[in-house]
């Protein structure tokens, strides 16, 4: 039996059991770098990969690219120098839907993406990124950052378990 090394439970916690019958959540901060959303996006893919939902499986490539644009926008428009971003991923299973939430929270709550994102034009090199969020979540949205010592908002994006 292969054994984790002791770093690992530091990041993850220990190996999860999937069951969707319990709530299950992943939370960490990251740098607003464009290497803290790569590392955003790779220990989320870890995480669902423990919880059961393979790397190659479609809710974790959907999982995967809602964080990837979430964490990327953080790091573009809600960056603030000095001030991470968080993210969060939620498993929970009521018993009429079980649900994936995606999380990602910045520091700045002023600067908020539109409801109805617009396509840009064909020439633009960025701007899809919530485009793709709105086409792959089943509900997305932004609010107010959870009450605390600083200002900031979370954009959130939810996946149908079926």
């Amino acid at each position: 039996m292969a054994s984790e090394s002791p770093s690992s439970h530091l990041l993850f916690g220990p190996r999860a059991r999937t069951s969707l019958h319990a709530p299950y959540e992943f939370r960490m901060r990251f740098g607003p770098t464009p290497r803290g959303a790569r590392l955003a996006r790779r220990l989320v893919a870890v995480r669902l990969d423990e919880w059961g939902f393979p790397h190659d499986g479609d809710t974790a490539r959907a999982a995967c690219l809602l964080v990837a644009e979430l964490a990327a926008n953080a790091v573009v428009h809600g960056r603030v120098p000095g001030r991470d971003f968080a993210v969060r991923v939620a498993l929970s299973s009521p018993p009429s839907r079980p649900t994936l939430r995606v999380e990602v929270t910045d520091p700045r709550g002023e600067s908020r993406p539109p409801t109805a994102p617009a396509a840009p034009d064909p020439t633009d090199e960025s701007g899809r990124g919530l485009l793709l969020v709105a086409a792959l979540a089943d509900r997305w949205g932004v609010r107010e950052r959870e009450p605390g010592p600083a200002p900031g908002k979370t954009v959130w994006a939810e996946l149908d378990l079926r």
